[in-house]
């Protein structure tokens, strides 16, 4: 260890850890109260009025409700309670909604109070799973809340971002704790809680201990507002020239965030010596997928695109650079800010009307305060501001109106522009004036019963079927709601015990299926899985690819993908009938029928639909055949091919997100036996390909799976610095890989010139020209009509590699349709520039037979 990576650590043991007293030590409240004030004077906080109540209430043993605007210091408080829980040798849980966030507290905790004392689990993985401290997503905590109850390990709960409590998909994750963990105290954190005296309740019912509700109007950098009704591209300027910078322009989609990026593109909004400034911060960044052209023209222009479509290698970028200060503007969608630090002074609002999943209405006030809550940076500013934008039309009836003045003739002549027919509720300065003033909704209870739920209270030791009634009553519905839960457990418990699944043995219910520690939804479905595997006939020789299907269906559909593989077989098909003379009302009638790709559908529905009635806590509607990384492996596309066909530019971090849950699947899920030499190819070939467009998403997961790697991070002072030191760029480190890269790079190139598409080939083999290689392919195709490119091509006896120190040569044998294949073109492939570009950079040495 280094001497600087060994000072960091001791630097985090002296700040909280070397604060906790003696295991054998008498715990005084009072004396811990005092060192970690003294705490907060050495790191140089002086705690707001809010900060100090709440942590005297923790330490005075009550749980606490803590209502206080974004940037008030709630961190330090969820701190206080960790410190309180490892003093007393009790065990503390962080929960927050999404693993970024687990992520980034996971490493400030570890720096405070050394990481031998601090855990991480996610659906992915568990680091140090047995610590004193966790920090883990909410569905974790859940599912120990249910699988235990007061017997689970969990004293203290502290409860960020808990009005996800109201999220219809996920709420019931955020009350099942409140149900189910009587002996624990809470820490519950939100800037918008809305009414607070019900969960002041429901925790002193549970618990049985006082709930102080510590609520905090003051923000530390006050927010002003303005309603604005000129174009955006003037309020853009308008602020800049204001100095009012960063800017976050709040868009609902991410079609329209790369639009606006594009339409900024017409404002001067930085200097020369500014984008001087950005260009050398950016030297040497990657920008080397078909949307990456796009994102360094808006990056070198001072702004940034954020939303969950882009690469993340791309979004952490625009991260850096904001917090660098050089990006003046930041086009993202309402969900930036989670568990992201970018610093922003004014938030700009350019609907406040979005579509929720089910139809589109006005912004929640909650959604409306969570969003404006980003404004103002502590440190930084004096105030933050919040603009909102008019709608459009209206924007553009004003400037009419305006430039028809008092004229009649001329406000005859009007025609005033309308508001959209579609996507659109209309707002006004009143709508905004009640966003601003208004209190949040109340947070609304999503309790729900599911076999999942049933299945693992039933796993319970000691009265399984208590706990679950215990849990209906407890829950935060009405009573009459609670009786329709009770009958709906009732129904599940009748088909758990008519399909075998759980036996009544006098008054002791037994639990037959055969669960897995952690079990949850995502592990239910690996169950069917690897049922499913055995009934794959390894002789096949489809074997491979119907492994590949099987892992595809238990994944979560991305949708926007499908939607484009559906376009492109319609627009085939379309053109088929057209041909074809079909008529109109005919052909639209076939293209309804069609479907995206779904091979073995009928062998999955059927095998999925025999191991839910045996297993039916999976549910009926879970398993999703498609066929997507399939598609992409059958035709040997790279990423950049596959996002160009079909036109996935602003989707590329949705597919790369997707390939890299594949890959995980087919590495974790998959057993040894099952992973034949081809399955292995297909592991190689996705590694491979994830790895060289963004390997964050992979190295973060395996770093979660790898203890050693968490404890490099943490010796090193911060979770990015890890990916910094493994070299992630070098392509050429994992040989297996690599290999997978070059066959692949070769393909392609066979493929260009199956084609006579010397444009393409030219480029691959750059600094040859189209017109140099038209010269020398003409005696093949004087011989041979065509190249025959299949995958046969791959094979390592048709595509041989000679490994030497500085350079790989392949000798790749060209195949004809008379079968003679008496053609090779042989390529080079400088491992150091390999290594620098991140890429195979092939170069020609000859071509002939």
């Amino acid at each position: 260890m280094s001497f600087e990576q060994t000072s960091r650590l001791e630097r985090a043991e002296t700040r909280l850890g070397r604060r906790l007293p003696h295991p054998d030590d008498d715990v005084d409240p009072q004396k811990l109260l005092d060192s970690f004030i003294d705490y907060t004077t050495e790191i140089g906080l002086t705690l707001y009025p809010a900060q100090e109540e709440a942590i005297l209430e923790l330490f005075s043993g009550k749980n606490v409700i803590l209502n206080t605007p974004t940037g008030s210091g709630k961190s330090l408080v969820a701190t206080a309670m960790h410190f309180l829980a490892t003093a007393e040798g009790r065990r503390s849980f962080y929960t927050c909604p999404i693993k970024a966030l687990v992520s980034e507290k996971f490493f400030a905790l570890c720096r405070e109070f050394g990481p031998d004392r601090v855990g991480m689990m996610t659906g992915d993985a568990a680091v140090n799973r047995d610590a004193p401290i966790i920090c883990c997503t909410q569905e974790i905590l859940a599912n120990l809340a249910l699988r235990h109850g007061d017997q689970a390990d969990v004293d203290y709960v502290i409860m960020d971002e808990f009005h996800y409590y109201s999220d219809k998909d996920r709420g019931v994750a955020w009350q099942l704790p409140l149900l189910a963990l009587p002996q624990a105290k809470f820490l519950l954190m939100s800037a918008t809680f809305g009414d607070t005296a019900p969960f002041e309740r429901y925790l002193d019912d549970l618990t049985g201990i006082e709930t102080a509700v510590v609520i905090g109007k003051d923000r530390p950098v006050p927010l002003d507002f303005e309603y604005s009704e000129i174009p955006l591209h003037e309020t853009v300027a308008k602020l800049v020239a204001a100095g009012k910078i960063p800017l976050y322009l709040v868009h609902f989609t991410q079609r329209a965030c790369a639009e606006e990026a594009q339409n900024l593109m017409s404002v001067d909004i930085c200097t020369k010596d500014e984008k001087r400034a950005i260009a050398a911060a950016i030297a040497g960044a990657r920008f080397d997928s078909p949307y990456g052209k796009d994102i360094q023209k808006y990056i070198r222009h001072g702004i940034g695109v954020h939303h969950a479509g882009l690469l993340p290698k791309y979004r952490l970028l625009v991260e850096t650079l904001a917090q660098k200060g050089l990006l003046k503007v930041i086009c993202g969608t309402d969900t930036l800010g989670v568990g992201v630090n970018i610093p922003i002074r004014t938030v700009v609002f350019t609907k406040l009307c979005k579509f929720d999943g089910e139809k589109t209405a006005i912004l929640s006030v909650r959604d409306f305060q969570q969003i404006s809550g980003r404004a103002g940076r502590k440190g930084f500013d004096d105030r933050g501001s919040v603009v909102v934008q008019a709608p459009e039309h209206v924007i553009e009836n004003l400037r009419m109106e305006a430039k028809a003045g008092n004229d009649p003739a001329k406000r005859r002549k009007m025609v005033k522009k309308k508001p959209p027919e579609k996507g659109y509720v209309h707002w006004d300065k009143g709508v905004f004036t009640r966003l601003i003033e208004s209190p949040p909704e109340p947070l609304v209870s999503r309790f729900s019963v599911s076999h999942g739920m049933l299945m693992q209270v039933l796993e319970r030791e000691n009265g399984g079927c208590r706990a679950m009634a215990r849990l209906i009553w407890r829950s935060h519905e009405r009573r009459a709601q609670k009786r329709i839960h009770g009958k709906t457990t009732a129904m599940l418990f009748r088909s758990l015990v008519d399909s075998g699944v759980i036996e009544i043995d006098g008054r002791h219910v037994v639990v037959n299926a055969d669960l897995q520690e952690d079990f949850s939804l995502h592990h239910a479905l690996s169950l069917y899985l690897l049922d499913t595997l055995d009934r794959i006939d390894p002789d096949s020789e489809t074997y491979a690819l119907d492994v590949l299907t099987l892992v595809e269906s238990i994944l979560e559909n991305p949708e926007v993908v499908l939607m484009k593989q559906l376009d492109a077989l319609k627009t085939k098909k379309m053109a088929e009938m057209k041909a074809a003379g079909v008529e109109y009302d005919d052909r639209m009638e076939e293209l309804s029928k069609l479907e995206y790709p779904k091979p073995n559908r009928d062998f999955i529905y059927d095998t999925f639909n025999a191991f839910s009635a045996k297993h039916p806590w999976v549910g009926q509607d879970n398993i999703r055949p498609k066929s997507v990384a399939r598609d992409m492996y059958e035709a040997y596309m790279s990423f950049r091919e596959y996002v160009n066909e079909y036109g996935l530019e602003r989707a590329e971090g949705l597919l790369l997100r997707y390939l890299s849950d594949v890959y995980k699947v087919l590495v974790e899920t998959v057993p040894r036996y099952a992973k034949t030499e081809e399955v292995e190819d297909i592991v190689t070939y996705f590694s491979a390909i994830v790895r060289q467009v963004d390997s964050s998403l992979l190295d973060e997961w395996e770093k979660m799976r790898d203890p050693s790697r968490i404890q490099t991070a943490i010796e090193g002072g911060a979770k990015e610095e890890i990916l910094e030191r493994a070299d992630t760029r070098d392509i050429t480190r994992d040989e297996r890989a690599f290999t997978v890269l070059v066959r692949n790079e070769m393909y392609r190139l066979l493929r260009a010139l199956a084609k006579k598409d010397y444009d393409v080939a030219a480029d691959m083999l750059a600094p040859v020209s189209a017109g140099e290689l038209r010269e020398k392919w003409a005696p093949y195709f004087e011989e041979h009509a065509s190249i025959r490119v299949d995958p046969d091509a791959r094979r390592p006896a048709l595509c041989r590699i000679d490994q030497l120190e500085t350079h790989w040569q392949i000798q790749q044998t060209v195949l004809d349709p008379e079968g003679d294949d008496d053609w090779v073109i042989v390529c080079k492939v400088d491992l150091d520039r390999a290594r620098d570009e991140g890429r195979v950079v092939l170069s020609l040495v000859r071509v002939g037979t």
